[in-house]
């Protein structure tokens, strides 16, 4: 190649990169294509050690996408981590989508690259729980830009199949906020109204209270949880990465507090929500 591609690892295919759009066709990069791949390989950092410890205990890792798009983190991570793996280990990616088009081109790009380990369900994510087309159990579940309720609905499925590591980045939380909104008059008179009583606050703030909520469910489900920023990931606001490990930490104290916070602002029509049954 003419251009510096020094970024690529030796093993990626060249193919994925130009679907991917970090090659161009004749194989070349640009500095906005330099900067696409290193935030690729920011997010695997992430994702990579919870893998190899899934692999390490079982000798397999399962990895679950929500809400996967064009399955560009799940083409990345196969390429990555997955393809290098011996045959037959049972190790496998899937890729949830309720757009039929994406999963069909999904599954024609897998096939086309011999990345036989990954499988594509044209479903939604709540419809994903009760799917035949997965395992009982899963490893690690992701669910990146996974729009409004969809988030709660891939911790739902992360809780239901025992997932031992969830990653999520977490998009347009509009529901706390819309209730926030409706309750409004009946604040008022507390102070802590002011957090939310002009229009911007409402919307960032029920973003902000959704993420503290779904931390608070997933420690009372004994998940050790932390919270960061996905620096790069996407020219967005929407930057929050939020990473549980399941410990069988206690969970009496966090479901406490997910209930204060519920009571504090108003939000008892969400308890069912968040409140997952364990």
């Amino acid at each position: 190649m003419s251009t510096k591609t020094y970024e690529i690892r030796p093993d990626q295919s060249v193919e994925l990169l130009k679907e991917l759009h970090i090659l161009t066709r004749d194989g070349k990069m640009n500095q906005d294509s330099r900067r696409k791949l290193k935030q690729v390989y920011h997010l695997f950092q992430f994702i990579e050690p919870l893998l190899a410890r899934a692999l390490q205990a079982r000798g397999a890792v399962t990895l679950v996408d929500h809400g996967a798009g064009k399955s560009y983190l799940g083409f990345i991570l196969y390429d990555l981590f997955f393809k290098s793996l011996p045959p037959g280990t049972g190790s496998r990616i899937y890729g949830i989508e309720t757009r039929a088009e994406l999963v069909a081109k999904s599954t024609e790009l897998a096939k086309r690259l011999g990345f036989e380990g990954m499988s594509f369900l044209n479903v939604s994510v709540a419809d994903s729980i009760e799917s035949s087309g997965l395992p009982e159990t899963i490893d690690v579940v992701t669910a990146l830009h996974a729009c409004d309720t969809a988030t709660d609905d891939a911790i739902r499925f992360a809780l239901q199949k025992r997932a031992t590591d969830i990653v999520l980045v977490p998009c347009c939380q509009a529901e706390v906020a819309g209730v926030l909104r409706r309750n409004k008059g009946k604040s008022l008179a507390s102070a802590l109204s002011e957090i939310y009583r002009h229009p911007l606050h409402t919307r960032e703030f029920g973003s902000q209270i959704t993420n503290v909520l779904r931390c608070l469910q997933l420690e009372a489900h004994g998940y050790q949880v932390s919270v960061t920023e996905l620096v790069g990931w996407e020219h967005s606001m929407k930057n929050e990465l939020i990473i549980a490990q399941y410990k069988d930490l206690p969970r009496r104290r966090p479901s406490e507090r997910l209930n204060e916070v519920l009571d504090t602002f108003g939000l008892d029509s969400l308890r069912e929500r968040f409140f997952t049954p364990a």
